[in-house]
């Protein structure tokens, strides 16, 4: 439902242009004279204004003038006698949509009204997507949900018990519109599971923005989120909106919540608790009505403890935490994900998807995934493209399997589980010997994966290591090992 402010002196006017809009299923808010309606503005952004040509005090044109100079895409649409078009179109050259002489019908008011608050959408939109199409790297916004992908639920994959719990999650808190905070590893999907949340809320036809908020300075990240106005620093030639404003009624991610400044965090706690906030540059407070959603890979209340995060911004973000599961702790998923993965992958690059040999399976379902959902992804699309058709099979996926670090042992706590060896020896031999009767030690899948990797490369050990996933160094140091023990041809 949009919001149109009626500014008119009079009040018969003012009440009869208010219950036309109405009837027609607006929500209306009147003032009597333009200060009145910038201080409203101020307040609450509405979706459009109407207002007369000619009152005391502040004129349509001095309201159109000290709204252009707050908001450049509030659109306004005077009232004017007949024998002000003249100053009317003037007026339209200073910024105004639209004008409409009195007397008028209520259709052509409400024509007038629709076709300025569409105009306004189509803006914020084009704005949203150039902040898209703009970002390219780190800190690049998400706007709205790729094309050709599930949507809301659809987009969790996985019927493990874990998954099971997080899906009843997503659909409790997508109900709401509090702040929700979603904890997990690096990895895990935690974007994915702020995705579901907008697509299923009463908010789901407004934007989602996402913001990272480690890759950009202090600085930057405060002109990204709060935006600047013209001169507010070197460089600012024009106004900008923020990520707050642009995300206005809809979503907002605040990607690694836990890395930000304490400066940022005492104007995100602002935000939280007020619902407004300044742009660089500027005195004047803006009003937003935005959900924000926030994600870390931290332990938030040692944080909190440290002094590093803010308390009273944790509590403003925790009001519905999510937690996401790692991947190995996701029994049964690591089929189903990578099938996916592998399926998706193959339609991009326009070939069928390649069959994953039940050897190669075992080896995924064994492996602790210390990168999780992201890792697999990554290796999946490294098989899809180094298999070239072919079945994708144990060989070619076992080198790329890697033992995480092992993690640190805090004084008191129960000592880690013994680390895993890539996928542990024993295990892929075991896999390998119930698919096809034999045994194979991991050395010997490795260098094979390696020298097919290479003759596929003409030899380039560049090409090969990035390939791989390994250093060039570290690949020379395995072929010269090789040919000393005349594994491997000397040509290699």
């Amino acid at each position: 439902m949009s919001t149109v402010m009626v500014v008119d002196d009079k009040e018969m006017l003012r009440d009869s242009v208010g219950a036309t809009l109405q009837r027609a299923g607006f929500t209306v808010v009147a003032a009597a004279d333009g200060k009145a309606a910038l201080e409203a503005v101020h307040r609450r952004r509405p979706d459009a204004i109407v207002t007369d040509l000619k009152m005391p005090g502040l004129s349509g044109v001095d309201l159109l003038e000290r709204v252009r100079d707050f908001d450049d895409d509030l659109p306004v649409v005077l009232m004017t006698a007949y024998g002000d078009v003249e100053t009317a179109v003037r007026a339209m050259k200073l910024g105004a949509f639209d004008y409409i002489t009195k007397p008028f019908e209520g259709d052509e008011l409400l024509i007038a009204v629709r076709r300025a608050i569409e105009h306004a959408r189509l803006r914020r939109e084009n704005a949203v997507l150039r902040l898209a199409a703009s970002g390219g790297g780190e800190g690049a916004p998400a706007v709205g949900p790729p094309g050709d992908g599930p949507r809301g639920l659809a987009r969790l994959l996985g019927d493990s018990p874990a998954m099971r719990e997080v899906k009843q999650q997503v659909a409790a808190v997508a109900r709401s519109h509090g702040t929700v905070l979603i904890h997990g590893e690096s990895g895990v999907g935690k974007e994915v599971i702020a995705r579901a949340i907008h697509e299923i809320s009463p908010r789901c036809a407004e934007p989602f923005l996402a913001m990272n908020c480690p890759a950009l300075a202090e600085s930057l990240l405060e002109s990204e989120l709060f935006g600047h106005e013209k001169g507010a620093f070197t460089g600012a030639d024009k106004q900008r909106k923020g990520r707050f404003e642009l995300s206005d009624r809809g979503t907002l991610l605040l990607d690694e919540i836990s890395e930000v400044s304490p400066k940022i965090q005492a104007k995100l706690l602002r935000v939280l608790q007020e619902r407004e906030f300044e742009r660089v540059g500027s005195s004047s407070s803006i009003s937003v009505d935005v959900r924000v959603i926030a994600t870390t890979n931290r332990d938030m209340e040692a944080a909190v403890e440290s002094g590093e995060f803010r308390q009273d911004l944790f509590f403003r973000l925790n009001v519905l935490p999510v937690h996401v599961p790692p991947l190995r702790r996701r029994e049964g998923d690591v089929d189903l994900l990578a099938r996916h993965f592998v399926g998706r992958i193959a339609l991009r690059e326009g070939i069928d998807p390649p069959e994953v040999t039940p050897e190669a399976m075992a080896l995924l379902a064994a492996y602790p995934w210390p990168g999780n959902v992201r890792e697999l992804q990554n290796l999946c699309e490294r098989a899809v493209v180094l298999a070239r058709g072919k079945a994708i099979g144990h060989e070619l996926i076992a080198p790329w399997l890697r033992a995480p670090q092992a993690p640190a042992v805090r004084m008191g706590s129960q000592p880690p589980a013994p680390k895993a060896i890539g996928i542990v020896e024993s295990t892929a031999s075991a896999a390998v010997a119930a698919s096809n009767g034999s045994m194979r030690r991991l050395e010997d899948i490795e260098r094979d994966a390696i020298v097919r990797t290479l003759q596929m490369f003409n030899g380039h050990r560049q090409k090969t290591a990035l390939a791989l996933g390994i250093g060039v160094r570290t690949l020379g140091l395995k072929l010269k090992k090789w040919k000393e023990e005349r594994l491997v041809p000397e040509t290699l």
